[in-house]
């Protein structure tokens, strides 16, 4: 099997340690190492070393000349909702006018829109859809993301939708977890049915996971738990039921208003709790100690013109896992540049580059349960790497907007630009 050399890179972030969400002082050190290639066999990583070392090791190896870039490991975006329709940009003029987010959901718009659109399309149209904007991911240098269901909420909608998933995770290059996003809702059309709310939630519990499960489309169940939406009772039945049927767990929390989600996700052992702008400080003091990762979102505070953003510096210093993620979605975060997304974790979270850099690594790597596999540049780890116009790792979230990455490898072989 040839061995892929990948040299002559300016600076090399390795994100090297333990296979596990990084916390506290772990959070300060992204690996940085100079004069360091790796080495690629198959879709592993077999070294990690000087270029002289490499070139003794694998005489007859393939190089890759990175010509003095950044070498780094593949982001990994743990939180998008990329397979949907059309955009929904007339929302964001409306959110400028004052029209909160829940009201326009109370109107039939806000995931309401994207639902009706969803339903009024073909899978081919879907999946045509979905490529080019995972392919723009790829092109910011994110190796793996997972994709939620949510905007068909029917059984057969929400089926459909991680079919179309499945599709692209088999054709596509990268790595894609898909997740079951069910209870994104109550179903409209429902909404003002007396018994409307329970028989969805009967249907999600009865229906929808066991057909999810019999077809192994998804690996986590997830929920918008939000008052206004799925309240905590609700949240245990259904994330309780999801678990007992072999789901691991996410959970949507304390986006708006604290509702007491995050300390629900720790208690029910939720893989990660997201967004959690609006968490209390019992929320933070519940995520210290455990490996729930809390996953924040700071595209989606932005856009959404909300003037805050989640206590990063908080749930750091308390010693929680932190990861970031874009929360990709056609009304709150229509956001496929990964690097920009640094930029915010530095100047709106006041996190460090290298809390950035991990954080959007091994840290969504553990949101994702897949800690032990990608998220470094380590000998064992999955060939995921990516190379970028830069000398130095503060770069990426200093040169905000900008277009850096050069080439993107996943599980061993080109993600971008394709061959």
């Amino acid at each position: 099997m040839t061995v892929t050399l990948f040299t002559n890179a300016a600076q090399c972030v390795t994100c090297a340690g333990p296979s596990r969400a990084r916390r506290g002082l772990e959070m300060k050190d992204a690996g940085i190492r100079d004069n360091t290639g790796v080495a690629i066999k198959g879709d592993r990583i077999v070294a990690v070393d000087s270029d002289e070392s490499l070139r003794r090791a694998y005489p007859n190896a393939s190089e890759i000349d990175c010509n003095r870039g950044l070498l780094a490991p593949g982001f990994v975006d743990s939180h998008t909702h990329a397979v949907f329709g059309r955009a929904r940009f007339e929302e964001q003029e409306l959110r400028a006018t004052g029209v909160p987010y829940l009201e326009i959901a109370k109107r039939g718009g806000g995931i309401h829109s994207s639902v009706r659109d969803l339903r009024s399309r073909a899978n081919e149209d879907l999946y045509a859809l979905a490529v080019p904007r995972i392919s723009r991911l790829a092109a910011g240098g994110v190796t793996t993301l997972e994709i939620k269901s949510g905007y068909g909420l029917t059984v057969h909608d929400e089926l459909r939708t991680l079919r179309v998933v499945r599709q692209l995770s088999e054709d596509l290059p990268m790595r894609i977890v898909a997740t079951c996003l069910g209870a994104h809702e109550v179903p409209f059309e429902r909404q003002d049915i007396a018994g409307g709310r329970e028989s969805w939630i009967h249907e999600l519990t009865t229906e929808l996971f066991p057909a999810v499960r019999a077809e192994g489309l998804a690996t986590f169940a997830d929920i918008f738990c939000e008052p206004g939406v799925f309240d905590l009772a609700e949240t245990q039945t259904i994330l309780g039921s999801a678990k007992a049927q072999g789901f691991a767990l996410k959970l949507h929390a304390d986006e708006l208003h604290d509702g007491g989600g995050a300390a629900l996700g720790v208690t029910l052992g939720a893989t990660s709790v997201d967004h959690l702008a609006a968490i209390s400080s019992s929320g933070i003091q519940a995520l210290s100690s455990v490996s729930t990762v809390a996953t924040l979102l700071p595209a989606t505070m932005l856009f959404l013109g909300t003037g805050r953003q989640a206590p990063a510096r908080k749930l750091l210093e308390a010693g929680a896992a932190v990861a970031i993620a874009t929360d990709f979605n056609p009304g709150t975060s229509p956001l496929t540049s990964f690097p920009l997304l640094l930029t915010l974790a530095v100047s709106e979270l006041r996190m460090s580059a290298a809390e950035a850099w991990l954080a959007s690594t091994v840290n969504g790597a553990a949101a994702l349960g897949l800690a032990n596999s990608t998220g470094q540049l380590a000998p064992g780890f999955s060939a995921d790497l990516a190379v970028h116009d830069a000398s130095d790792f503060r770069e990426l979230p200093y040169w905000f907007g900008e277009r850096l990455c050069r080439i993107t490898w996943a599980r061993g072989g080109p993600c971008y630009p394709l061959p």
